[in-house]
């Protein structure tokens, strides 16, 4: 804990002294936000000027048209100052641009028009003035027109673009195109947007902002420009920004999250830019920055094609810095990471489909990362990741699919790379030999059917180090494989369904084995052999299944009306030669450190495993039961209700009558079943040792011996699974039957009570599940893993979110991987704040971004894709 507090404390002190440097910054970014806000009382200006240089010849020239001018109180012309005033719901006209102010006055021979928005007794504007051009709205205290060359100046002017308003204290328009505005705020918040509150959420502030307005688009161009929430200054502080008004993507800035990870430092991550490319292509590069000299690159590149493919490239390359350099405990870690989606639309080809999922790291990627996603997602729990690239094609008039894939598989507890490059399969799609020509397949003859295939591969192990060089593909085996299966079945004496089947292999392989002793390293070697070698095998088996209902009825005042049992049960005969026979070729022998003549096959470790030792003529039994009760209900609207009582218990093992010890197998029961209305889910196994097992002294591996009937448990596996939210306390209250006053602005949410207390319901789920392991098998003391886990998250307002999750080791005392969140919903933006207080990586993340579309690009808030609404494909 102390250290926790001395990590806070710096953090605390790292932010007030941002804050303090900004604000300072912020003196010549912005003015007060009241005056950027507020309205202007009194105009220090010359109102007969557009502070333009006159040009006597433009004065003199004749209106283009008539000007339309009316009052609701009285209007009054001068002909000594060639001017016409009026007052009260003023209007002048003029072509396409229409006033509507309390004062307007016009000058007949310089075509300018002032007009002002009404005031008070104290002279402060309370009602705006209104212009309309081209069907659009602009509000202003003030403002000086110009008829003739079509220029403006304005005063604590309101314009509305897309989803934003600017305010400005001084406006200046040149043309229909350009504008020029001092000390403005731009702001998306929708309250403030339709008047609905007097002060936005948040706005951005600028001391010089340019409007340029087109007809396709518009965008503007600022100078310095800072981020306020709730009217306070925030470290967000650009040097310039452009923000386009748009519905198609654009380029911008990609806004950082920022926190502290103890083992690395204070960071940025996420800060980058985003480049939209074409119609089909948009490219994100991302940055994670650390104070210790930790640095991460991010490049992603997406594309779409609509009805066709989507997909992204993505890649991660960046050094971990830990410690100080010179001291015992620095490290520099290179990390990587390459990955590629691609998913092809089940509409674009039926018959040939192409799809991608590939992720390959470095070996020590997820222990080294500095992309914090990684930790609060839990990839760095990963002990293991498969990438695979998959090609399908299928025939309309011929029965064959044929499918090509490339498999990259990754062990991080080991270190080992399990390369498939590639796997082939064509395989023929099922039919049956004697099929009628009309009417329903009947009789074993006629239900007999084949499924056959061949399949090509090439596969390798291997570590980091090797990876594409020669050793690798020295290593590489490479094998082919055919398989054909035959199976029937039919219906014996109405209730036995009896099934035959038999089963062929023939392998082909380029590498086989040869095992020796060596004496010099006590160790037994494994050294492979180029040449082309195959085997076959085959197997048969025949099934005999059927279905027992049992019903038990309760009387009519039981609680219980029924309980039903269903069982299932199944015998099978399973035949297989003995391939180890010295006849078939498969099996070698080999000297040991006894001088004992020890069988192996030389398939063993190959492509597609090896031939079975030992003669296989065993009968096999399976029970599968389902229980179930019904009980009367109030509740349920048929008065009765189901209960899953055992929704599967299933019983199974074998005897071997051709082993020539241990007959019998062990013995497996897995069961799965759900209660408390479905909720709560249940799924346990266990595996039962028929045998005596014995410890000789010294040793904790023990012998089966032939001593039936002492049955031991070998393995145990208990999962449980219990989802609940608010709802498992009854139906939730409807506050707006209780409380008849509503909330208003920014309130809509709430209710209140007569004393003005705000209610709301918060909802909230919480995931609980606990998992126990017991795993023995032949050694002298078992493993027991015990775990128990929480996942859940609660909404104390509209507005606030909490979520986390953790996990207890039972066995070590433990807690495991532990994060704390939450989300704050400010209606314009949001505000995250991730931590992680314990573990490997104890890290805290903090971000804040806008929601409006139009800043998702400009100042990229959420990484928009290519399926959001306002995409242009």
């Amino acid at each position: 804990m102390t250290a926790l507090a001395r990590s806070i404390f710096k953090s605390i002190l790292l932010i007030l002294n941002i804050l303090i440097f900004n604000n300072i910054l912020a003196q010549s970014v912005t003015q007060n936000t009241d005056k950027s806000n507020g309205v202007r009382d009194s105009l220090d200006i010359n109102r007969d000027s557009l502070n333009i240089k006159k040009d006597t010849a433009v004065a003199k020239e004749p209106l283009e048209d008539v000007v339309k001018m009316k009052a609701e109180q009285k209007s009054s012309s001068s002909i000594a100052n060639k001017q016409t005033t009026l007052h009260k719901n003023a209007q002048i006209i003029y072509q396409d641009m229409q006033i509507d102010a309390d004062y307007i006055r016009f000058e007949w021979e310089t075509g300018k028009i002032y007009a002002r928005g009404e005031q008070d007794e104290k002279g402060k504007i309370i009602k705006p003035a209104i212009a309309t051009q081209a069907g659009k709205k602009f509000e202003y205290n003030e403002v000086i027109y110009n008829t003739k060359t079509k220029q403006a100046i304005a005063f604590n002017a309101r314009t509305e673009e897309s989803e934003g308003v600017i305010v400005a204290q001084k406006t200046k328009k040149y043309n229909d195109s350009v504008f020029f505005m001092r000390k403005a705020i731009y702001t998306t918040d929708e309250y403030f947007l339709k008047k609905k509150d007097s002060l936005p959420d948040y706005h951005m502030s600028a001391p010089n902002i340019k409007l340029l307005k087109a007809k396709a688009n518009s965008q503007i161009v600022t100078g310095p420009i800072q981020m306020y929430i709730e009217q306070v200054p925030t470290p967000l502080i650009l040097p310039f920004a452009i923000l386009p008004f748009s519905d198609k993507r654009s380029a911008g800035i990609l806004i950082p999250s920022f926190g502290e990870r103890q083992d690395v430092g204070f960071f940025l991550n996420g800060l980058g830019y985003y480049q939209p490319i074409g119609d089909h292509f948009d490219l994100k590069i991302l940055s994670d920055i650390y104070t210790k000299g930790s640095w991460n690159l991010r490049p992603e590149l997406n594309y779409l094609k609509k009805y066709r493919y989507t997909g992204n490239f993505s890649a991660d390359y960046g050094y971990t810095v830990r410690g100080i350099k010179g001291l015992d405990d620095y490290s520099k870690t290179k990390t990587y990471r390459i990955a590629w989606r691609h998913s092809q639309d089940s509409k674009a080809n039926p018959y040939l489909t192409f799809n991608a999922s590939v992720d390959i790291v470095s070996t020590k990627f997820y222990n080294n990362t500095v992309n914090n996603n990684y930790l609060f997602n839990q990839s760095v729990l990963n002990t293991q990741q498969t990438s695979r690239v998959n090609l399908t094609k299928r025939f309309v008039d011929f029965p064959v699919t044929i499918n090509a894939s490339m498999a990259y598989s990754q062990n991080f507890a080991t270190g080992l790379t399990d390369i498939r490059l590639p796997d082939m399969t064509v395989a023929i799609n099922q039919f049956y030999l004697f099929k009628p020509k009309t009417g329903v397949r009947t009789g074993l003859l006629e239900n007999i059917n084949v499924n056959t295939g061949l399949a090509l591969s090439n596969y390798v192990t291997t570590t980091e180090d090797q990876l594409f060089k020669k050793g690798m593909w020295e290593d590489m085996k490479t094998g082919a494989k055919n398989n054909i299966s035959m199976s029937t079945n039919t219906t014996i004496a109405k209730y036995f369904t009896f099934t035959i089947a038999a089963n062929a292999d023939n392998v082909l392989t380029t590498k086989t084995l040869e095992k020796k002793y060596n004496p010099l390293t006590n160790m037994v070697e494994n050294n492979f052999k180029n040449g082309i070698a195959g085997y076959s095998t085959f197997s048969a088996s025949t099934s005999l299944q059927t279905v027992l209902y049992g019903q038990k009825n309760f009387s009519k005042t039981s609680a219980i009306v029924a309980i039903r049992h269903m069982i299932t049960p199944s015998m099978s005969f399973n035949y297989s030669p003995d391939f180890g026979d010295e006849s078939w070729g498969y099996f070698k022998k080999y000297a040991n450190a006894r001088g004992e003549m020890t069988p192996y096959s030389i398939f063993e470790n190959g492509i597609y495993g090896a031939p079975t030792a030992g003669l296989t003529q065993s009968v096999g039994f399976n029970i599968n039961n389902n229980l179930e009760m019904k009980i009367r209900s109030k509740t349920d609207s048929t008065g009765v209700k189901k209960v899953k009582i055992f929704e599967n218990l299933n019983v199974s093992g074998n005897y071997n009558f051709a082993a020539e010890r241990n007959k019998w197998s062990v013995f497996t029961v897995n069961g799965q079943s759900s209660f408390l209305d479905n909720k709560l889910n249940v799924n346990t196994s266990l595996t039962i040792e028929p045998y005596e097992i014995v410890y000789q002294e010294g040793s904790d591996i023990g012998v089966r011996t032939e001593n039936f009937g002492h049955f031991s448990l070998q393995g145990f596996n208990l999962q449980l699974s219990y989802p609940m939210s608010e709802a498992i306390f009854g139906k939730k209250e409807e506050l707006s039957k209780k409380y008849k006053k509503k909330g208003e602005i920014r309130n809509e949410n709430y209710f209140f009570d007569d004393d003005n207390y705000s209610r709301y319901s918060p909802t909230w789920t919480l995931n609980v599940n606990a998992n126990y392991a017991y795993t023995k098998g032949l050694s002298r003391f078992g493993n027991k893993v015990a775990t128990f886990g929480l996942d859940g998250s609660i909404k104390l307002t509209p507005y606030w979110t909490i979520n986390g999750s953790t996990n207890y080791d039972i066995e070590t005392k433990e807690l495991g991987y532990t994060r704390l969140g939450f989300a704050r919903d400010q209606r314009s933006f949001t505000i995250t704040f991730n931590w992680v207080p314990f573990g490997q990586y104890k890290v805290y993340d903090f971000f804040i971004g806008i929601k409006a579309n139009i800043l998702r690009d400009a100042v990229k808030y959420k990484q928009r894709s290519f399926t959001q609404p306002n995409s242009p494909f």
